[in-house]
């Protein structure tokens, strides 16, 4: 049995670059992006009005003219047009280019527009006012986000206006989901009042889905033969084997011993911690990461949460996890010496402090409390009283 911190380490090694692939643009939504987006021409293309208003010289305000006489209008969306004479003024729209001969646009709200001509009511105006200057926030040729960048709508619509409507992305790991136990029957069916209805299953598939993967799940059933011929081909099809089950001293859990006989090698097997002792850990060689949780609800999913989240972040290309902290709301007495993953509530108070307020269960067995639960407070061993206002790290629900 090893320490949490050391559980951590090991399955933080066993991290790789999962490959790419190309996706169409709106599909690359919460994707790791894996080549640079370079900007294929000036940002702004040309020199952009940014208020409507008229298009002026500088020169001929500058010279005492306050009465511009209106020779016409360019919107956005139009070609260039240009203002030829001095004196005169061009009505201009957001988003038009600014026209040839012009080079300042003064808004309409310090205008009074009458009868073909305007007439400039503030003293204020400076020239190049209002004009966004081509280039002048990124210029062909410049990187606009790097490869490694986390894709959200901001980066979507950067991808739009440089013409992607493909990008390449870090490949999404094929995941296989299993589930163990003759007790277990699926969410359609009636449980005998022996049975209960699968569960862990749906919370990891959902877990995944938050990532946009879609997992393959399959059952097995206690029987080692049956367990170890169908793992044989799972371990070396897909990257990535979750598990829910079979993995403690019971004489029907068969995981750990049907593993064995397949060649993968074990890393870990139980972790000094509550809830979820019994983890099993282990790598197939050039296949698929194990990931064995406890049949419990409340520890298969505080492990999901705890250790195989940061790992396929990771894996997707994103940064290592910074621990987030925050204040007991009241006390906590647990005294085996285990780190102790508490179910805690977390809301922030005025001065914008983290809060963590205790989450009462019964157990690992007690999904329903997870519900009122949005994060696992990390309580560490060697104490057995963590009072009010104690400052502790915790893991957020996903």
């Amino acid at each position: 049995m090893i320490p949490v911190h050391q559980a951590r380490q090991l399955i933080h090694a066993t991290t790789r670059d999962l490959g790419v692939e190309s996706v169409p643009l709106l599909q690359a939504v919460g994707r790791t992006l894996r080549e640079p987006l370079i900007a294929d021409r000036d940002f702004p293309p040309y020199d952009r009005v940014t208020m409507d208003g008229i298009a002026i010289r500088y020169a001929d305000y500058a010279a005492g003219t306050r009465n511009f006489k209106i020779d016409g209008v360019g919107a956005a969306g139009q070609p260039q047009i240009e203002l030829l004479k001095g004196n005169t003024c061009l009505e201009i729209m957001t988003g038009a280019i600014l026209p040839a001969g012009a080079d300042t646009i003064i808004r309409y709200e310090d205008l009074q527009v009458e009868n073909g001509e305007a007439l400039v009511m503030t003293e204020t105006i400076r020239e190049g006012q209002n004009v966004h200057q081509k280039g002048s926030d990124r210029p062909m040729g410049s990187e606009l986000l790097a490869s490694g960048y986390l894709l959200n709508g901001a980066a979507i619509g950067i991808a739009a206006t440089i013409g992607k409507t493909e990008l390449k992305v870090t490949r999404q790991p094929k995941v296989a989901i299993l589930s163990t136990g003759d007790e277990l029957v699926d969410v359609k069916e009636k449980p005998l009042p022996h049975q209960i209805r699968k569960s862990n299953v749906y919370q990891l598939e959902a877990v995944l889905q938050r990532f946009g993967i879609t997992a393959t799940a399959f059952h097995l059933t206690d029987d080692l033969a049956k367990i170890t011929g169908t793992l044989k081909e799972i371990v070396t099809t897909y990257d990535v084997v979750l598990m829910s089950g079979g993995v403690s001293k019971g004489k029907f859990d068969f995981l750990p011993e049907a593993m064995d006989q397949l060649g993968v090698k074990k890393l870990f097997h139980k972790i000094k911690q509550r809830p979820g002792k019994p983890f099993w850990f282990g790598q197939y060689p050039e296949g698929a990461t194990v990931f064995a949780f406890p049949g419990n609800p409340v520890s298969s999913f505080m492990c999901a949460q705890v250790y195989f989240i940061p790992w396929l972040q990771k894996c997707l290309g994103g940064p290592d996890l910074e621990p987030e902290f925050a204040v007991l709301t009241g006390p906590i007495h647990f005294k085996p010496d285990l780190t102790y993953f508490a179910q805690v509530k977390i809301t922030t108070d005025k001065s914008g402090r983290l809060l963590a307020t205790p989450v009462e269960g019964n157990g690992s067995g007690d999904l329903a409390n997870l519900v009122d639960a949005n994060a696992f407070l990390e309580i560490p061993r060697g104490k057995d009283i963590f009072e009010k206002g104690t400052i502790l790290p915790f893991i957020k629900i996903m």
